[in-house]
Formats: structure tokens, C-alpha cells, sequence
């Protein structure tokens, strides 16, 4: 019986033989190992047996040798991969599932170089030149390997290529090629492999990882010796500064942040690349060969080592099971595979938080690990000179180095080459409050932080605790760097780094890492707090035009209340993950902080305010009809108050831009500017700074004084055929591009038109039609869309006093490239212009498009609508939120004409997988819905377009139904 992998065999001169099976020079050592993992994927020499079978089966006949052969092999791993597979879920052990794979395919090799040595190759008297060795190298060479990892070969030669050597090579590759493999090789002499790695810094890498498989060990060694002598030996500065500058290249790529909420596994900031960086830069300064050096260096100590192989061995599983789950070598943790890993690695579901986020919980909580990990291999190697000092912004890094000083605040701490230092390892035990001091004087002197420092702190954690929490020095130390004017988002998000924040703020703590499972917020829920604070220090120093209002209204509120405007931003999403509304628990836990950090019970009351009611601007602005007064007589009572109005229009902002790239754009700006002087009237008792006639006087004024390519009367004939709402609600560069597109379509004699044009903040493209109002245009415009495969994200509908529609219609982008974006959306607008003249069947070409599809069957919307008389002195206003998709506005707009309701206006927006669309109603005759029957029919009927198709299909006849009922009722 053969012999599996692992066991020994008896050594013979050149050849080995385990269970009867001849094995070339160096394999012996390769079954020798002590763990051999693929031992428990397939049994090495029961295979080997099979190859000399086949040999001898197909002597002659090299072709079909070859390809039986590659056939036998590529069983033996897609076989090997499923045991994996299922020795992974059992054991959850990441790291062990990529030592298995890597060694796995080892024996493959191994495998096919015995083979073909031995059957297609063999020679009896090799000479000097005829001798090879097989190295792995890159990824492959640091012996952990994911389901679809690239394999690296180095072919080593020792002077010159020979008709043997490239024969053998030859046949290795081409049999990995024949098994579906993806191979990368080259074929090297010892002085090509030293001459190229002192030129190129990234074959410099892949032979730092090189690891001898097989052949003649000795031509290994000598490369090996030769590249630390020659390459390695003197130049680490330049290795270190040249992979962190490649590192910083890497995440500008694929994201800075490493709290974005679809991260890159592989290459994504705190991923395994970074793991690698760090080990690369350990292994070519301290000359180190395996992870645990690094302990016996004393570059970590045995915690962080620990901590190490904790992280490495997660993000292994997580990399191998996204391998497994989709089939390809994916590196993206996108929404469409991340509840499916959840389940795979045992996260459940807690109260207030899905299984799929207390797994992705886990994901930041180690990214921010391996961050804590290359801080502290940063610092070794600054202290070995290896690596320049890092400043705490682009400012300070222009200053020079200054030497060592005693700050004159406190003894306890020193300036270090303008970093912040403990002056001795005590400070934190013998005073605690100088866990919150530190970071306060480095923000007052713009010092950066030392590791030394950070990593006292870190271990300094547990002083943080009740009496330090209640201390009021304590507080008022931290409420300054909170409302700081310096550097207070970088402070801040290194208190959090260090663990401070969330030991100080527990509330703050339960948050930190915490990813939301949608697809409109593109960070983690502490990371967003943070950048909450920057944008609001951003608006604060007024150098940025697209906040506009905010950055007016920062001026002009009261002085106390800055502070409480930091807090409300630092707190607002601070409940996230309960079971109960966030705000409403938000605004409690402001109540029970704010008076812990220094406010009077008045600010601590508009702290409160400010949390609980921080999404109501932005949903009153962005989903209801700004120029009819009931929407403003609703929002006049909530925020009752000037004051408050303002302090919620700059929260509003902040809170939007820092969602993520693209959210905040000039649309949504003009729409809270609109919401804010509507209701300041209502505010101050009828006065008005700039009241509604003069604000649209005054847009009119600068349409005016930007179209100078018009007459005077040709503007002024223009300017009428819009209603005053639209001067307010669209922004100047959009009325002027409106104006342009009206005056070209009527010259062209043209009954109806289209146009289009890219937004590259939101990576939407922006389509805009003008045609002849009806009941059922906007139903047309959605379905034409939907038949074009496009994808609705917000709509913007206005008429014109003389009957036309004028419709702002956002849709996601698909192509990357312009050219390729460009041609689609003239398809687009194509199949809308044909749609509108009634030239195609668009509820048939819907049904072809079928359900959503990609990232957003990977959630779960429970859908809502609500019919509301409250909202509108004259309309009835529908609200509808559910999953989006595809082809959801044209059935949500038809189900409505359907009802034989009358749409007078439209908000259509989506948060991500979200669409949250808002109609203005009445019916036939111009009248409001009241009749209880026909609301409750007119919920069921726009429930139906959420359902599952089946049962959407089942119950098309009872729709019919309920549309007739709905009918008669009214």
C-alpha cells in the first residue's frame, strides 16, 4: 500500500523511492517535513503510482501521456480544494487551510517534475549545466496559499539554459497550464537573479520570499548567500522607504481608509498586503526567516506577536472563504458574499445587530490590529534609522526637527523631534488623567504621537474607568479637543486607534468598527463620527465654497453653542445597534453626557434636540414638496427656532458629506438652502432677512447676468414659464444648462428631446427630457429606463407654465470609461424618446429585464408605504421605501395611474440599496384621498411590486382587483 505524504521513505543516492515510487532529488525532504497539511488532501504516493501507470499505459504516445496526466493531476486538486473546503469549515482555521493548499501544490509540482524526469526527460549522466532548481517565490513563496492564488516559479540555473533544463521547465508549466492554473515564472541564472533584484525592487521582494522546492539544493544556497550579501546587506533604508511608498500607492487604489465597508482583503488598508509589508520590512532589516523571529528581535513582544498570528490567521480565513464561496480569485468583501462568510465563520445575530455585522465588526476590529502592528515595526525601525519620522499633518511636517524638551504644561511629558513622549513609565499610573492629557497637548503644540508613547497607553487601558470618566478635569480636557480648532478629526481618530476614545466614551466604544450592512454608508459608524468632526471643522474654516449655507450660518450662531455642535456631531449615530431608533437613544445617551462634559442643562437640552431630530432636515428636504406650506408649517414646529434651525442645517450638511464620496453634491445643497429660507419666515414672525420673492428675484438676477448670449426679451419670456419654486430649488449651473436645452430643442422644431451628461462626484449619469406633461410621463421616463437596463437614483420633476415636464432623471453609472458611458446613454435616452412617442411596448421589455440583480439581492428591505394627509393641505401624500431594483419606479408609477390617482408631484431618491420615493397625489378630480377603503387599497397595490415574482405573478388578477375596488370607493 502506498505510503500518504509525510511519512519517510528510505534516501538512496539520486533518486528516492517511497511505497515502491521513485521521487527526484529534494522531494524526499519535501515528504520528510514534520506537518505535512496536504497529507489531508490527497495521498501523494498513491497518485505518483498512478502517473507511472499512465507512463506506461501510453508509452509512445506523449501527446495523450501529457494530456491523461494533466487530467490526473487537475482531479487531484479540485478534489484537494473541496477537502480544504470542508476541513476549513470545520476547523475554522485560516492559516492552516493556506498551508494545505500551498503544500498541496508542492506535491503537484513535485509530482510533475518527477514525472518528467523520470518518463519524458530522463538523464543519466547529467552534466554541470544540466542541474535545476525549482524555487517558489512571491506569494507562493511564503508557503500560504488561497483557493486561487497565483503560483510563482523561479526556474535556477547555474550559469546557462540547457536543452534538459528548458524541457523540464517546459513540461512543469505547460502541465499547470493544462490543469486551469494560472502560472507566473522565470527562468534565472544565479547572476541574473542578483543583478535584477539590485535593479527592480519588486523582483528584490519575490526572492526575499523565495523557498526552495526541489532539485539542487546547493544552487539555492548560493543565490540565497549572494542576494544578503550583495543586495541585501547596507541598503535597508531604500527597501523600507520603497515598500511604504509602494504601500501608500497601493491604498491609494483601492481606498485609503481601512473602515470602508466593502474592503479589499487582499490589498485594502489593514488587509493581508499590509501583514505582508510588515514582514517583508522585518525580514530584509532584521535579517529574520520566520514570523517568530520577530519575538526573539524583540521587534514585538509576545502579546503582539500573538496578536499577529491572530490576524494573519483571520484574514486567511476570510480570504480562502471568499475563494471557495464565489469560485475565483476574488479580494473584494462586497455586500453580495459577506452574510454568506457570516454564516460560514459562526457569527449570529444579536439584538439590534445582523449576523453579517458582528462578522464585519470583527474584520475592522483586526484591520485596526494590523495598523496597531505596523506602528510598532515603524517604530523599531525608526529607532534603527531606518525610516524617516512621521508628523501629525502635512504642516508640521514642514518644521524641523526640534530636540527633546519638557512641556511647560506638564512634566510628565517631552517634545521628541516634535513628536509627544512620556517622560517616564509611570505617568499614566501615577496621574490617569494624562491618558486624556497627552492627546490634549499634542493637539495644542501640533505634535505628532510617539509609539513608545501609543504603545504605554495601549497597556495603560484599564485606569480608564468610572472616576476617571466622572473626573471633571478629565472631561474638560476632552470637551477641548473635541471643540478644538487644530487638527481635531487626526486626534481624535488616534485616541480611537489606541483604544481611548471608546474606553472614555463607552457608548462611543459599542460603535467602534461597527459597518451598517447597506450600501449608503460607505464606513463604519465611528469612522463616520469622525469625519463628521473634520467636515465640520472644514466648514468652520470656510475655505470650501460647496457648504455655502453651512458655512454662513457657522458665523452667526451663538458662541456657546459651537461647543455643542462638535458634541451633537461626535454623538449623533452613537446609538446605532440597538434595537430601538438610534436617534431617540441617541438623544438619551446626549442627555446623560452632556452635563458629564461641561454643558449647562440649556445646551445639554439642544444637545439633545440636535440628536434626536438629526435626520429630519435631510428627509423633509430631500422627499417632500418644499413650496407647499404645510411641509414648512411641519418643519417650523419641530425645530421651533432660529437658532436651532441653524445649528441643524450645518449638522445636516456635515452629516451627509462625510456618508462617503459623491453624497454631498450641489442638488441637495440647493435643497436644504430652499427648506432653510422657507421656513425662516415662519421662524422670525414674518420677517425675513431675504424672503422667498426676493430670493427669487435674485436668482432670476444672476440667470440673467450669466446668459448673456440672449436678449433681454428672449430671458425675460424664458424666466416666465417657470413657477417660482424652481429658481429655488435648482442651482444656477443647472438652469443656465435647462435654458440652453430648451432653446435648442424648440429652434430644432423638435416635440420632445433629450440629452445627457456625467456627474463625476456621485458616479451617476444625469439624463434631462423635455415633452409634453401628462399623467403618465414620469411612468414612461421610469420604464423606458428600466427596459434600457438602467437604474433610477434620483429624479428631479418640474413643469412649466406652458405644459411642458422638464425632468432631471440620475442614473447609475456602468462604464468606467466616458466613450463606453457615452453610448449607453444615448441607448438610454434612445429607448425614452421611443417610449414617449408610443413606439414601444414597455411593460413587455420590463418584464424581459427580470428582478435586480449583483450586490443587491444580498439584502433584505422590509417594505413600507404610508399614505398621509397631514403632510399637504391639498394633495395626499404616498410615501413608499423598499429594496430598489431596476424597473421599481415604472411599477410603482403605473400602479398609481393604474388607481386612477393623479401624480402633481414627485421626490425620488435612494440611499444605497434603498429607494425611498415620495408622490404627491389627488385624485381624478383634484381631490384628496380620504376614504379609509381606498388608502388600504391603495397600500396593497404598491406593496405588490416588492413581492417575490411568483407571488407577484399569482395574485396579478386580485391587483386588478383592488384597482377597480379602489376606483369605486374614491
Amino acid at each position: 500500500m502506498a505510503a500518504p505524504i509525510g511519512r519517510a521513505g528510505p534516501r538512496h543516492a539520486d533518486r528516492d523511492r517511497v511505497g515502491g515510487v521513485r521521487y527526484p532529488t529534494g522531494m524526499s525532504a519535501l515528504i520528510d517535513r514534520p506537518s505535512r497539511p496536504a497529507s489531508e488532501l490527497f495521498d501523494v504516493a498513491a497518485v505518483a503510482a498512478d502517473l507511472d501507470r499512465l507512463a506506461h499505459e501510453h508509452t509512445g504516445h506523449e501527446r495523450e501521456l501529457r494530456t491523461a496526466v494533466a487530467q490526473r493531476l487537475k482531479q487531484v486538486v479540485t478534489e484537494g480544494r473541496a477537502r480544504a473546503e470542508q476541513l476549513l469549515l470545520t476547523d475554522r482555521h485560516g492559516r492552516r487551510c493556506a498551508e494545505r493548499l500551498c503544500d498541496m501544490q508542492d506535491a503537484v509540482i513535485a509530482l510533475l517534475y518527477e514525472f518528467a524526469a523520470t518518463h519524458l526527460y530522463p538523464t543519466r549522466n547529467p552534466s554541470e549545466a544540466e542541474h535545476m532548481a525549482i524555487v517558489a517565490t512571491g506569494g507562493y513563496g511564503r508557503g500560504l496559499m488561497a483557493p486561487g492564488s497565483d503560483i510563482d516559479l523561479l526556474f535556477l540555473l547555474p550559469y546557462k539554459q540547457t536543452a534538459w533544463g528548458e524541457s523540464i521547465a517546459e513540461a512543469i508549466l505547460y502541465g499547470l497550464w493544462d490543469m486551469g492554473l494560472k502560472v507566473g515564472h522565470a527562468t534565472r541564472s544565479i547572476d541574473e537573479c542578483i543583478r535584477q533584484a539590485k535593479a527592480d525592487m519588486t523582483i528584490r521582494t519575490a526572492i526575499l520570499e523565495a523557498r526552495f522546492l526541489f532539485g539542487e539544493q546547493s544552487l539555492f544556497d548560493e543565490m540565497t548567500e549572494r542576494f544578503d550579501r550583495q543586495v541585501v546587506q547596507n541598503t535597508g533604508p531604500e527597501f523600507v522607504a520603497a515598500k511604504l511608498a509602494e504601500r501608500e500607492e497601493r491604498l491609494k487604489r483601492v481606498g485609503q481608509s481601512r473602515y470602508l465597508v466593502e474592503p479589499n482583503v487582499k490589498d485594502g488598508k489593514g488587509g493581508l498586503r499590509d501583514l505582508h509589508t510588515l514582514f517583508w520590512i522585518a525580514k530584509y532589516v532584521y535579517r529574520v526567516r520566520r514570523p517568530e523571529e520577530l519575538l526573539e528581535r524583540g521587534v514585538f513582544d509576545r502579546q503582539e506577536y500573538r496578536l499577529f498570528q491572530r490576524c494573519e490567521d483571520f484574514l486567511w480565513s476570510v480570504r480562502c472563504h471568499m475563494h471557495f464561496v464565489t469560485g475565483r480569485s476574488e479580494e473584494r468583501l462586497s455586500f453580495d458574499i459577506q452574510r454568506d462568510l457570516a454564516v460560514r465563520l459562526g457569527y449570529t445575530e444579536h439584538p439590534g445587530m445582523q449576523d453579517v455585522e458582528r462578522f464585519m465588526k470583527h474584520y475592522f476590529l483586526i484591520a485596526k490590529d494590523v495598523g496597531d502592528l505596523t506602528a510598532i515595526l515603524c517604530a523599531g525601525l525608526e529607532s534603527r534609522h531606518q525610516k524617516d519620522v512621521p508628523m501629525l499633518n502635512r504642516f508640521v511636517a514642514r518644521l524641523r526637527p526640534r530636540p527633546q524638551r519638557t512641556l511647560r504644561e506638564s512634566d510628565d511629558f517631552i517634545s521628541d523631534n516634535n513628536r509627544i513622549n512620556i517622560a517616564d513609565p509611570d505617568v499614566f499610573q501615577r496621574d490617569p488623567k494624562n491618558l486624556i492629557r497627552i492627546f490634549h497637548l499634542a493637539q495644542k503644540h501640533g505634535l505628532a504621537f510617539h509609539p513608545d508613547a501609543m504603545r504605554a497607553v495601549t497597556r495603560s487601558l484599564r485606569l480608564i474607568d468610572k472616576h476617571l470618566r466622572a473626573d471633571p478635569e478629565a472631561n474638560r480636557l476632552f470637551l477641548e479637543i473635541l471643540s478644538g480648532r487644530n487638527d481635531t478629526e487626526i486626534v481624535l481618530r488616534r485616541m480611537n486607534e489606541v483604544g481611548v476614545l471608546g474606553r472614555f466614551v463607552p457608548d462611543f466604544g459599542r460603535v467602534v468598527s461597527m459597518m451598517q450592512f447597506n450600501m449608503y454608508h460607505h464606513f463604519t459608524v465611528d469612522e463616520h463620527l469622525l469625519r463628521c468632526i473634520g467636515v465640520l471643522a472644514e466648514i468652520e474654516s470656510g475655505h470650501n465654497e460647496e457648504y455655502g449655507l453651512a458655512t454662513e450660518l457657522m458665523r452667526t450662531i451663538q458662541p456657546e453653542h459651537r461647543a455643542v455642535l462638535y458634541v451633537a456631531l461626535f454623538l449623533h449615530d452613537i446609538a446605532k445597534g440597538r434595537p430601538e431608533d438610534h436617534s431617540q437613544a441617541g438623544a438619551k445617551i446626549a442627555r446623560n453626557l452632556g452635563p458629564r462634559f461641561g454643558l449647562s442643562a440649556a445646551d445639554t437640552d439642544t444637545l439633545a434636540w440636535l440628536v434626536e431630530y438629526h435626520l429630519v432636515m435631510s428627509t423633509i428636504a430631500q422627499s417632500r414638496d418644499l413650496s407647499d406650506r404645510r411641509t414648512i408649517e411641519n418643519f417650523v414646529q419641530i425645530v421651533q427656532s432660529l437658532e436651532r434651525m441653524k445649528l441643524l442645517t450645518i449638522l445636516t450638511t456635515a452629516d451627509i458629506k462625510a456618508v462617503g464620496p459623491g453624497v454631498w453634491n450641489s442638488w441637495k445643497a440647493q435643497l436644504l438652502r430652499a427648506l432653510y429660507y422657507e421656513a425662516e419666515p415662519a421662524l422670525t414672525g414674518g420677517f425675513s432677512e431675504v424672503n422667498r420673492a426676493q430670493r427669487v428675484a435674485a436668482a432670476q438676477a444672476q440667470f440673467r447676468a450669466e446668459l448673456t448670449e440672449w436678449s433681454a426679451e428672449e430671458v425675460d419670456k424664458y424666466i416666465g414659464r417657470h413657477y417660482p419654486a424652481y429658481w429655488l430649488k435648482v442651482d444656477l449651473a443647472a438652469q443656465l444648462g435647462h435654458a440652453r436645452f430648451v432653446h435648442d430643442t424648440e429652434a430644432a422644431g423638435l416635440p420632445l428631446a433629450t440629452r445627457w451628461g456625467f456627474d463625476e462626484s456621485r458616479g451617476v449619469t444625469v439624463l434631462t427630457v423635455l415633452a409634453p406633461d401628462h399623467p403618465w410621463l414620469l411612468s414612461v421616463i421610469a420604464g423606458a429606463c428600466a427596459a434600457a437596463g438602467a437604474n433610477i437614483v434620483d429624479a428631479q420633476i418640474y413643469t412649466t407654465t406652458d405644459g411642458l415636464a422638464l425632468d432631471t432623471i440620475s442614473i447609475s453609472r456602468e462604464f468606467e470609461r466616458d466613450e463606453d458611458e457615452t453610448r449607453r446613454a444615448a441607448r438610454v435616452t434612445d429607448t425614452i424618446e421611443k417610449g414617449l412617442r408610443n413606439e414601444l411596448k414597455l411593460p413587455d421589455m420590463v418584464a424581459k429585464r427580470g428582478a435586480g440583480k449583483g450586490r443587491i439581492r444580498a439584502f433584505r428591505i422590509e417594505p413600507e408605504v404610508s399614505v398621509n394627509n397631514q403632510w399637504s393641505h391639498r394633495y395626499t401624500v404616498v410615501e413608499v421605501s423598499g429594496l430598489d431594483r431596476p424597473g421599481l419606479l415604472y411599477e410603482l408609477t403605473t400602479t398609481l395611474s393604474k388607481l386612477n390617482l393623479n401624480i402633481t408631484s414627485a421626490h425620488v431618491a435612494t440611499f444605497g440599496e434603498r429607494a425611498v420615493d415620495v408622490f404627491y397625489v389627488t385624485d381624478l378630480m383634484g381631490a384628496r384621498i380620504t376614504s379609509p377603503t381606498r388608502i388600504a387599497a391603495i397600500k396593497r397595490a404598491l406593496l405588490q411590486p416588492f413581492a417575490p415574482r411568483p407571488e407577484r405573478a399569482a395574485e396579478s388578477g386580485s391587483r386588478d382587483d383592488a384597482t377597480g375596488d379602489a376606483a369605486v370607493a374614491g
